[in-house]
């Protein structure tokens, strides 16, 4: 963990299983960990591995099945409408997609404007409009293109859109889901610099998700891997990326592309074998079905997240 820093965020065997005709899906499942504040967690994995329900959670967008979620010491899963109303201020999310995640029928003065309305943070026109132009000006917005509408824009501009809804009622914590995967490779860049200026500058505390290893590496004090709805693997970036435990997690930062055209990937690097199934999962290790160093009692035993170095957890039987 990063020293004895203050905690903003701090999860507990946090779990959420939805019930499906086959039986529950384990989305996200008995997953721990705390956020500093002012600094960043990366959440990576594959499609489906509960990173974004992870999120979601965490903000009560979803309700969790069990566990517990503090912030600044208090658990919020037993908040209330009110209370929970209030630390909407204070818990915002920037969404994946640009293009859906905007009102299609509202200018961006208006999509603004919105969340300063329905939390009362400001009554004057004249209070509002200004404070729109601070925060278009805040995320590069030329003011411009207050009145104009979000199918007039490009990508790159929808999302500081989307930057700068989320700033509009001075959060202390932001859940970025994906923000820059919708995005071109150029434009990625300066909105990754973005969020990392708004950080610096407001001392925003961020869960950041993606499957881009490059993108997490680039903006995240710690990283969290994920697994068919478990964390297999946690440490600070730095430790994770040159001494990387998990089977899973080596298989992943092999997979990142390369400009090299001399490194070539090794076919027994590659993942092989069947995802295993969510819904009902059976005790033992979920990636035991594709791991080269699978034993009898990884599919037997339940395996539990160790700190095998200080920071450096993992669920592996590898390191007992």
């Amino acid at each position: 963990m990063i020293g004895s820093e203050e905690k903003l965020i701090e999860v507990r065997h946090l779990k959420k299983y939805f019930k499906t005709k086959k039986g529950m899906l384990h989305a996200v499942d008995n997953v721990n960990f705390e956020i500093i504040k002012g600094k960043t967690l990366g959440v990576v994995g594959e499609s489906g591995c509960g990173k974004s329900t992870l999120g979601r959670t965490l903000l009560r967008l979803i309700e969790p099945t069990e566990g517990e979620i503090l912030y600044e010491g208090n658990n919020i899963v037993s908040y209330g409408n009110r209370k929970m109303f209030e630390m909407r201020k204070k818990m915002q999310l920037i969404f994946q997609d640009p293009y859906s995640s905007l009102n299609p029928r509202m200018s961006v003065s208006e999509i603004i404007t919105e969340p300063i309305k329905v939390c009362k943070l400001l009554k004057g026109k004249k209070q509002i409009e200004e404070r729109v132009r601070e925060y278009m000006n805040t995320v590069g917005l030329a003011e411009r293109l207050i009145n104009a509408y979000p199918h007039e824009l490009d990508g790159g501009r929808r999302q500081r859109i989307g930057i700068a809804r989320a700033l509009a009622v001075e959060p202390e914590f932001i859940v970025c889901d994906e923000p820059v995967s919708a995005l071109d490779v150029s434009i990625q860049a300066q909105v990754l610099n973005l969020l990392m200026d708004l950080q610096e500058e407001r001392g925003l505390t961020y869960l950041f998700i993606t499957h881009d290893l490059s993108v997490v590496k680039h903006i995240s004090d710690e990283i969290l891997v994920m697994y068919l709805g478990e964390c297999v693997e946690k440490a600070e970036t730095d430790q994770l990326f040159s001494q990387p435990l998990h089977p899973y997690t080596k298989a992943l930062l092999k997979a990142i592309p390369s400009v090299d055209l001399s490194r070539k990937m090794l076919e027994s690097d590659m993942l092989k074998g069947e995802v295993t199934s969510p819904i009902n999962p059976k005790p033992g290790c979920r990636f035991a079905a594709r791991c080269p160093y699978c034993r009898p009692e990884c599919v037997s035993e339940q395996i539990t997240l160790k700190e095998v170095e200080p920071g450096h957890f993992v669920a592996c039987n590898l390191y007992e």
